[in-house]
């Protein structure tokens, strides 16, 4: 499997549901960390995935300490507006984690502090606008990174 996508802490069924269709879509395994801000048997999530979810490749954590606990070895990219870098920046490979915040505040301050030679962000070009949809900017970053492995 060529990309992991990682959701912290999602709060919006559509967004997630969005996700997974993506994630569906590009061969992507999806990766949701709870808690959610939403029941995984939600409506919109459901109709947001129509009805691609019975297909998808999931796999859920209790929390934060736990996805970290199961992946420690795994090679992670951390998306979030206090990134340096550009996502265009990524070392993509095959089987790297993409890490993104919830819709709300993005990634835990502890997260960015922790990890910041690994944190990429999307660059924004308008001063009225401070962030993405988080379905959208899991698809610029998802097919970026498959385009540069040549997918």
């Amino acid at each position: 499997m060529p990309l992991n996508i990682v959701l912290i802490e999602p709060e919006i069924p559509n967004n997630t549901g969005n996700i997974g269709r993506l994630a569906l879509a590009s061969g992507s395994k999806l990766h949701l960390v709870k808690p959610f801000g939403f029941e995984i048997n939600d409506s919109r999530l459901k109709r947001a995935g129509l009805d691609y979810w019975q297909y998808l490749d999931v796999v859920y954590y209790d929390n934060v300490k736990d996805f970290f606990k199961k992946n420690s070895n795994k090679k992670m990219a951390f998306l979030s507006s206090h990134g340096n870098k550009t996502y265009e920046d990524i070392p993509f490979e095959d089987d790297i984690f993409l890490i993104f915040g919830k819709e709300s505040v993005g990634l835990p301050k502890s997260i960015i502090k922790k990890h910041q030679d690994q944190l990429y962000k999307i660059p924004i070009y308008n001063k009225h606008v401070r962030s993405l949809n988080l379905s959208n900017a899991v698809s610029i970053v998802v097919y970026d990174g498959l385009k540069q492995l040549g997918k």
